[in-house]
C-alpha cells in the first residue's frame, strides 16, 4: 500500500468520539465536523457547505442507517462530497447490542478507508447496470447474494449495500458491468484452485 497522507479535505463524521478516533490515527492536523449523530441542523449543513467550497469534504459515516441517512443529507447539500467506508465488520465493537461506528474500528481501516475514497459522477451521468445483469451475476436474488455483494462493496470500497441500494452505489462511483465481472472472475478462478 502507497504512504498515506493526512487528508486535505475536512472530515464529516457524527460526533466527537468520531473526531477522537481520527486524532487518535492522524494526529491533531486532521480537520472534522461533527454533525452530532443524527441530529444534521440547517447551522451545520450550511457550515459543511462552506467547508466544502473552500476545502472539500469527505462524508465518513457510520456504516449503519443513521450513517446512511446522514451520507444522503450532507450529499442532498453538497453533491460532489467524496465519500469513504467502513466494512460493517471494521466498525463493530465486538460487543453485542453495541452499534457500528467508526470510533470502534482500528487505525488501519480507518487509514485504508480515507486512501479509497469514491467520488460520485453527475447525475446526468449515471448509468445503470441493468437489473438483468445483477440477477446474472447472482447480486441480486441469488442465496448467495449478501456474500457477493459483500465482495464487491469491499473491492470497490462501496461500504455495505443491499439489493436495492447496490445498481444505484455502482452507477453513483461510475463503476463498470465489466469492473464487476473482473473481480467475480477473480473469486470464480479462485474457487477453482
Amino acid at each position: 500500500m502507497k504512504p498515506f497522507n493526512i487528508p486535505r479535505e475536512v472530515i464529516i463524521v457524527e460526533g466527537r468520539d468520531d473526531t477522537k478516533r481520527l486524532i487518535e490515527t492522524f494526529g491533531n492536523q486532521i480537520k472534522t465536523i461533527e454533525t452530532n449523530g443524527s441530529a444534521l441542523n440547517g447551522q451545520t449543513l450550511a457550515q459543511i457547505q462552506a467547508v466544502a467550497r473552500q476545502f472539500g469534504i469527505i462524508v465518513f459515516t457510520d456504516p449503519d442507517y443513521q450513517g446512511e441517512r446522514l451520507r444522503r443529507l450532507v450529499t442532498e447539500a453538497v453533491p460532489e462530497a467524496k465519500h469513504a467506508f467502513l466494512a460493517q465488520e471494521e466498525a463493530d465493537s465486538g460487543q453485542r447490542g453495541r452499534s457500528l461506528g467508526i470510533e470502534h474500528a482500528t487505525p488501519e481501516a480507518i487509514r485504508r478507508a480515507l486512501q479509497t475514497v469514491a467520488t460520485p459522477i453527475p447525475s446526468e451521468q449515471l448509468q445503470l447496470i441493468p437489473t438483468s445483469e445483477l440477477v446474472a451475476l447472482r447480486l441480486i436474488g441469488h442465496p448467495e447474494a449478501a456474500q457477493r455483494r459483500a465482495q464487491i462493496a469491499q473491492a470497490f470500497h462501496l461500504g455495505h449495500v443491499n439489493g436495492k441500494q447496490l445498481q444505484k452505489r455502482l452507477a453513483k462511483y461510475g463503476i463498470t458491468l465489466e469492473q464487476l465481472m473482473e473481480v467475480l472472475k477473480e473469486e470464480m478462478d479462485d474457487e477453482r484452485i
